[in-house]
C-alpha cells in the first residue's frame, strides 16, 4: 500500500502540472501586441526587450498575420526577421 501513495501522488502532480502547460500554451492573435516592435521593425533600432518579450508570446500568430494582406509587409519585412532572430525568436515555417 505504501508504494501506491507516492505513485498517486507522482500521477497527481503530473495532471496538475500539465494542466498549467495547456493554460500557458493558448495565446490570444493580436498583432498590435507586437507595437513594442514597429520600431525596431521599421529602423535599425536594436528591439527592447519588451518587444522580444511580446514576439514571442505572439510567435505561434505570425504564420496568420503573414495571410493577412495588411500585416503581410511589416510582418514578412527583412527587418522584422531580423528583429525576431535577434530576440531569439525565429520566424516558424509556414
Amino acid at each position: 500500500m505504501e508504494m501506491k501513495i507516492p505513485y498517486v501522488a507522482f500521477c497527481v502532480v503530473m495532471v496538475l502540472l500539465l494542466g498549467k502547460t495547456q493554460e500557458s500554451v493558448a495565446v490570444t492573435c493580436n498583432p498590435m501586441e507586437l507595437s513594442p516592435c514597429a520600431n525596431a521593425m521599421t529602423s535599425s533600432n536594436p528591439p527592447t526587450p519588451a518587444c522580444c518579450t511580446k514576439l514571442k508570446q505572439q510567435r505561434p500568430c505570425l504564420c496568420n498575420y503573414l495571410k493577412n494582406p495588411n500585416l503581410q509587409r511589416l510582418v514578412n519585412s527583412p527587418n522584422a526577421r531580423k528583429v525576431a532572430n535577434t530576440c531569439g525568436s525565429p520566424f516558424p515555417n509556414c
